[in-house]
């Protein structure tokens, strides 16, 4: 198996088993595209969103391969709820390049992959952030023909201890779905409603990807991840709606995303660049996307309630896919926004709809 250095530890390389791909349990209907408005060139066909869950041994060989098979069963049936995340971006007809999400059905990529060290060596590791891109796939979105590109991809990783890892990579333009509108608690409450309380072990679901796997050829050979890159820190801030802002309505929840910004900056210990993308979800129908120079955002005179939290405080490190078992470690991190990141996200919450959220990403280095 091939080996990677890593600051003086070897760490093998994970070992790509199988590949499905997951469609929701239901036809979606009707299907409501999102116009994404992006005359800046910016990065979204790179930028990602990471999280890796990592699972203790629970006492039986090949436990993430069982997993990974119900896994399937429990997506595509949480998908019901969040279509988009099956997704595809698209180009609009007779538009001046402008890309839609379309909630088509095409899927997500299940991967299942091994990997020949046991999670406590894994975890022990000097630099096991560094290690981490290895227990998530992402590959970047075609920009040519975004069509064939999915937008969410979900590793289940063995380790040889019997414990496993669940990585979830997906574009940054599903990050409010995936952490925001908490489908990761609905999906991982349906896994643990399908799995059988048997107390002599897992039983194999009849999507047991070791059954299902073609030995004619290697699926890692079909399939090249692109290689990871942190792009640093990121806060989330929680925006209550008042008489002064109203949600992303108009101009003013810019003096908002400013504040965000200079909080961010002194929580995190480091500078935003000048230039940096700004994403804002306008509406579900609708996320626009502009360059933007700090320097130019108007400072906050406002009166308004902001609370930061981190991607870890999102109830994440109580997400058990198995009844009792809940993560031994969690790590969340944005990917390839080199250059900055601030995405303003509108509450879901139809009780609150003048409500949002700022995430806010620092690159490493600055």
């Amino acid at each position: 198996m091939a080996m990677s250095q890593i600051t003086g530890e070897f760490v093998p390389k994970v070992q790509i088993e199988g590949v499905q791909t997951v469609v929701p349990s239901k036809v979606t209907d009707p299907r409501e595209m999102c116009l994404v408005k992006d005359p800046v060139s910016s990065d979204i066909f790179r930028g990602c969103l990471n999280i890796v869950l990592c699972y203790s041994e629970t006492g039986e060989e090949g436990s993430g391969g069982l997993v990974a098979g119900w896994i399937k069963e429990s997506l595509g049936r949480a998908m019901q709820d969040q279509p988009m995340l099956s997704g595809r971006l698209r180009r609009v007809e007779d538009g001046n390049g402008e890309l839609e999400m379309v909630p088509n059905d095409t899927g997500v990529r299940l991967v299942d992959a091994k990997i020949e060290m046991s999670l406590q060596e894994f975890l022990g590791l000097e630099e096991r952030e560094k290690a981490e891109a290895e227990l998530v796939f992402w590959k970047d979105i075609d920009e040519q023909n975004p069509l064939f590109s999915p937008l969410l991809y979900v590793q289940v990783t063995d380790f040889q201890c019997g414990g496993y890892s669940i990585g979830i990579s997906s574009s940054i333009l599903l990050a409010d779905h995936i952490i925001i509108d908490n489908f990761l608690s609905r999906w991982s409450g349906i896994q643990e409603k399908l799995l059988p309380n048997n107390s002599n072990g897992l039983e194999k679901s009849m999507f047991y990807l070791p059954n299902l796997r073609n030995t004619s050829s290697s699926p890692h050979n079909a399939m090249s991840p692109t290689p990871g890159k942190r792009s640093g820190q990121t806060l989330i801030f929680k925006i209550a709606g008042d008489s002064e802002i109203e949600g992303v309505k108009n101009e003013s929840w810019k003096s908002a995303v400013s504040h965000c910004i200079q909080e961010a900056e002194h929580k995190l210990g480091g500078e935003m660049p000048t230039g940096f993308s700004l994403f804002v979800k306008e509406s579900p129908e609708v996320i626009r996307i502009q360059n933007c120079n700090k320097n130019e955002l108007v400072k906050s005179n406002l009166n308004f309630r902001c609370q930061a939290i981190t991607l870890d405080d999102l109830g994440i490190k109580e997400l058990a896919f198995r009844h009792g078992n809940k993560p031994a470690h969690v790590s969340c991190w944005i990917g390839s926004a080199v250059d900055g990141l601030v995405m303003a996200i509108p509450s879901s919450d139809e009780k609150n709809t003048s409500d949002f959220n700022v995430m806010v990403t620092i690159p490493e280095g600055n």
